[in-house]
């Protein structure tokens, strides 16, 4: 086992320089080879699989509001508290993601509104996260390059956990929002929002902060919490299924690799899950080909599963194989879960990667 070392997951910092220094940022990253044919056909753009999924879910969630609306006061409110509450704050997160990459839709105006609205349901920046989460496809956990790593190394448990409740999100993305509409971005958000976009960025955070004040607004004037248990509350408990899911997708894998196939997991979902995530969970695929749009990935998954590690037959058995890493990493952080490969797989290349892979669980 190597020994203990203080990762900086500061987007300014030693990782970052170390990261530039050694290639890692912006590196050329491992693809399974696939024909060109094939992948022409899996990236075809169409607007009917979205357009269909997307009625289904507004659908949902003004059918869950107005029984919210309906039944508020009493119990029969929590069904529908529960159902608006993942379609708000679990289902909205894929939304932005499908939205944010432009492949949802092939109509580009649809992706925009979709981005645009799912942003505000999760509590996020649509200009700060476009860029963020082009940063997490070029660098992804690349430790002092990519601002999306859910869970860092030695793990807090404690605030792992408490992600499921959407209080610590929250705690942290509503003031981000203030700060930003105040016309203040921090140096790491400078890092990867252009210049020329910084200035949208503030914009679109005092509109995101001027609808929450109006919900405030509107709830001290009804003497009622309807309005905040519709607007913004909703990220807090029906968050629960985002985090879920979310955590799975790199969570006790490899860091500073450039194969998504050592730091990605893919793990197959209930048809609730894969709609609610929007195949998402096919992750590895998303990120090797992040253009194929979410309803082609289980195809691709087919097509290219004979070079990646097995997937995970299901959530129960990803968090079983993750919990005893995390427990690993609370006392030597560079421990890591490595998947084992089929033998149709090219085989992993160490040369590719700083990580040292005798800190590897197999």
């Amino acid at each position: 086992m190597v020994a203990r070392t203080k990762r900086d997951y500061s987007l300014v910092g030693e990782s970052t320089r170390r990261a530039i220094e050694t290639g890692l940022a912006s590196a050329e990253w491992y693809h399974t080879d696939v024909p060109r044919k094939a992948m022409k056909e899996l990236m075809q753009r169409s607007d009917g699989p979205a357009i269909r999924d997307t009625v289904i879910w507004i659908a949902a969630i003004l059918g869950s509001a107005a029984g919210i609306v309906w039944f508020w006061g009493t119990w029969w409110v929590v069904p529908f508290l529960l159902v608006y509450g993942v379609l708000y704050g679990s289902s909205s997160d894929s939304r932005w993601h499908e939205g944010g990459h432009g492949t949802a839709f092939r109509t580009r105006w649809m992706n925009d509104v979709v981005y645009e609205i799912a942003s505000f349901m999760v509590v996020r920046n649509p200009v700060q996260w476009r860029w963020s989460h082009a940063r997490h496809h070029t660098d992804t956990v690349i430790v002092g390059r990519d601002a999306e790593i859910a869970v860092m190394r030695p793990p807090n448990l404690i605030k792992a956990a408490l992600a499921f409740t959407g209080i610590l999100d929250f705690r942290y993305s509503l003031p981000i929002l203030v700060r930003q509409a105040f016309g203040k971005l921090s140096d790491d958000e400078k890092s990867y929002i252009p210049e020329s976009e910084q200035g949208k960025a503030i914009m679109a955070a005092r509109w995101h902060v001027a609808i929450y004040a109006a919900a405030i607004a509107a709830a001290i004037a009804l003497k009622s919490w309807l309005p905040l248990v519709l607007i913004g509350m909703p990220r807090l408990y029906g968050s629960w299924h985002m985090v879920l899911t979310g955590l799975l997708q790199h969570i006790g894998l490899a860091d500073n690799v450039v194969d998504h196939r050592l730091n990605s997991r893919t793990v197959y979902m209930n048809p609730v899950s894969r709609f609610i995530y929007w195949n998402m969970n096919y992750h590895v695929e998303h990120h090797m080909f992040p253009m194929v749009p979410y309803h082609a990935l289980p195809r691709l998954h087919e097509l290219i599963k004979h070079d990646l590690p097995v997937a995970n037959p299901s959530m129960w058995h990803a968090y079983r194989e993750v919990w005893p890493v995390l427990l690993k990493q609370l006392r030597y952080e560079d421990y890591f879960l490595k998947r084992e490969l089929p033998p149709t797989a090219r085989p992993y290349r160490g040369e590719f990667h700083e990580v040292d892979m005798s800190a590897a669980a197999e």
